[in-house]
């Protein structure tokens, strides 16, 4: 056995990182040595399109949908009806429907928060995104921009949602039925958590604003990974959802793992990814408890946005909690 070989058998950090993710197996997850740099090297192709895409970036509070129920047993039906983007498109990697299936249970393990209505589902998150703006004909430059916020939701839909951030407190009144785009918590508790159903909920509203004909270049499926992340951020939501957006979110087509991100907090941990036009979407878990840390955006090559490997929007969850009123915070 020569040296090179001896490389690729040695335990590696990532091998020893997986290994404590409770319910991971070695054998079902190709992160050591040359499987990494294989995984990462699909993931870039996969995204080939250089790209100064928008005029502007900003995070969009997607609000989709779920309930309340949880089954702690798991299936994953990945070969069921197409949903994907493209005809062929990459099958979920096995290492990342493991994964999801164990942040799955320990979601569904989490204690419901304690509600009534009238009350708010509060959430701070900190972070930042990218915008782009053109400084002469044909130069853009790339800037940070502050996304920390502190949310409100109502709990019955009774208030509006109130957001305030570094400018300003932004009121939204209620306007007509809580949706999947506009949910408040007792709606979120009363959706199918069936994973396939669900899952048909998010994509018939990714067909409708994303699919072909819409004029997006984002798709269906990119669409539907950004939505779930975005809701599982945005506000806490009851343990029976998180898991069951958590087991529809392995069988979107491409998820992959990634086994070392860090969220705007500057925490570390472990995250399922999926690459769309030369961006890498992360949602990053603690190694020990699995819970969701925050997310992030990451590009896979040189573009308008930055150098490979630059974060373009990233944000962390700090605090969540219940309260009574707007401006108020949990325990006080």
């Amino acid at each position: 056995m020569n040296a090179d070989d001896d490389a690729r058998t040695a335990p590696s950090e990532h091998d020893e990182l997986l290994r404590r993710l409770p319910g991971l197996s070695d054998a079902e997850l190709p992160f050591s040595g040359h499987h990494l740099r294989e995984l990462l090297m699909r993931e870039t192709a996969r995204g080939t399109r250089a790209a100064s895409r928008r005029p502007g970036r900003r995070l969009v509070l997607s609000l989709a949908a779920a309930a309340a129920a949880c089954a702690v047993t798991v299936s994953f039906a990945l070969g069921g009806r197409g949903t994907g983007d493209r005809p062929g498109a990459a099958t979920p990697e096995p290492a990342a429907v493991r994964l999801l299936d164990r942040v799955a249970l320990a979601a569904a393990t989490a204690p419901a928060p304690a509600v009534r209505d009238g009350q708010f589902m509060y959430t701070k998150t900190i972070g930042h995104s990218t915008s782009l703006t053109e400084v002469r004909i044909g130069q853009m430059v790339a800037a940070p921009t502050d996304q920390s916020a502190e949310r409100w939701l109502p709990v019955d839909g009774s208030a509006g949602t109130v957001v305030r951030t570094a400018s300003g407190t932004d009121r939204i009144p209620p306007g007509g039925p809580p949706s999947l785009s506009r949910p408040t918590y007792r709606f979120l508790e009363t959706v199918p958590t069936d994973p396939a159903e669900l899952l048909e909920l998010l994509y018939k509203d990714a067909r409708a604003h994303h699919g072909p004909g819409s004029g997006s270049t984002t798709g269906p499926d990119q669409q539907a990974f950004v939505a779930i992340g975005d809701l599982l951020r945005s506000v806490e939501t009851p343990p029976g959802l998180s898991a069951a957006l958590y087991r529809a979110a392995a069988r979107i087509p491409g998820v992959v793992v990634v086994p070392e991100a860090s969220d705007a907090a500057g925490r570390t941990g472990v995250a399922v990814a999926r690459v769309h036009d030369g961006e890498r979407t992360e949602w990053i878990f603690d190694k020990e408890s699995l819970r969701l840390l925050g997310s992030r955006e990451v590009v896979l090559e040189d573009n308008s946005w930055g150098k490979a490997g630059t974060v373009v929007t990233s944000v962390a969850v700090v605090a969540r909690g219940v309260t009574d009123r707007p401006g108020q915070l949990p325990g006080s």
